[in-house]
């Protein structure tokens, strides 16, 4: 069950493939994360030497949380290097990016799930919405017969 999702991603982005990582978070961002108190948006991954790291997510502080703390700090993320070798090669195809899609509690650990994307154009936007009304309205005219 996800706890933030990022809203703006399936938006921006076709979703080719997705990947689950852990997320090694500091003790009171935990809790700050189980009250729903995060953002994805303008979030992305990045794959830098055998690492990858989660960029611009934004957990603000919980309550009275020390005063040096930094709520848009890059975390780690945990993946296996064969993982992070094909997260690394995908990104570096041309037009694909590392987005994180939603950050969820899997057995009391964190985890963030990755998705491998597409950008949109402008006009695949306005496909989408097209095909979107179209169905509804056909929804609309078998509900009525």
């Amino acid at each position: 069950m996800p706890i933030i999702k990022n809203k703006q991603a399936s938006r921006f982005y076709k979703i080719l493939d997705k990947k689950e990582a852990g997320i090694v978070l500091k003790g009171l961002e935990v809790k700050s994360l189980r009250a729903g108190r995060a953002s994805l948006n303008e979030s992305h991954v990045r794959v830098s030497g055998h690492e990858a790291f989660l960029i611009n997510a934004h957990i603000p502080a919980w309550q009275k949380q020390l005063e040096n703390y930094e709520p848009t700090r890059s975390r780690k993320l945990l993946l296996h290097k064969s993982e992070i070798r094909d997260l690394y090669l995908k990104s570096q195809k041309k037009g694909l990016t590392l987005v994180p899609l939603q950050i969820y509690f899997k057995k009391n650990h964190a985890k963030v799930l990755i998705g491998v994307g597409r950008g949109l154009k402008k006009g695949d936007k306005r496909m989408a919405i097209k095909e979107r009304e179209s169905k509804r309205e056909i929804n609309r005219a078998l509900r009525r017969k």
